[in-house]
């Protein structure tokens, strides 16, 4: 398991968690270990030495995986900086760093992508942080590929989603999957009186 844009514990107050966890077991201090274990999710992996990966993109402060390794992780993700950006960079068509759209982390283009491989002597760059409609998308010349593994995001996006599977040899395929049936869904084999058509 890696650390994403949720792996902070703002989201989880925002939906009560705590209270939750209170109600259940009758202490904050649940809620207290719940919290710290947030600091030590990685923010990268690395499979076989040779896939790189990590939620959003790259960062223009790390140009080795070794800079990623030297972190202080112990600590709630900064809004700015090399940790920051690993959540929410994303790649780009253009060349070089950009200004993100989204107000935290880059863009990065192919020459950036190739760089950091090239460094690290990578093949891949495993990424998420996007929709993408059928479950994964390359870019970079298949040196990046973003894998979302959200089907029919929020209930409406009617997207795919999938997983990236590594075998023995280092090869990979993409397994595909559509969400499960929403509990509670009408049954369509009955027939719908004509009033509600």
């Amino acid at each position: 398991m890696q650390l994403g844009l949720w792996g902070g514990i703002k989201p989880f107050a925002r939906l009560s968690l705590d209270v939750c966890l209170l109600v259940w077991y009758g202490s904050a201090n649940v809620w207290k270990i719940f919290t710290d274990l947030f600091d030590f999710f990685p923010l990268t992996a690395l499979v076989e030495s040779e896939i790189f990966c990590l939620h959003g993109g790259l960062s223009p402060s790390i140009e080795t995986l070794d800079n990623i390794r030297n972190f202080d992780r112990v600590q709630e993700v900064p809004h700015e900086g090399p940790m920051c950006d690993l959540l929410w960079s994303d790649p780009d068509d253009r060349c070089g760093w950009g200004i993100s759209p989204r107000g935290a982390g880059y863009t990065f283009g192919q020459d950036i992508s190739e760089q950091f491989n090239h460094t690290n002597s990578l093949k891949l760059i495993a990424r998420a942080h996007q929709l993408v409609m059928d479950g994964f998308n390359w870019a970079h010349e298949q040196k990046v590929v973003t894998i979302f593994s959200a089907p029919n995001y929020c209930y409406r996006c009617g997207n795919m989603a999938s997983i990236l599977e590594v075998d023995d040899c280092k090869g990979h395929t993409f397994i595909q999957f559509e969400p499960a049936p929403r509990r509670g869904e009408p049954d369509v084999t009955r027939r719908t009186p004509d009033y509600f058509l």
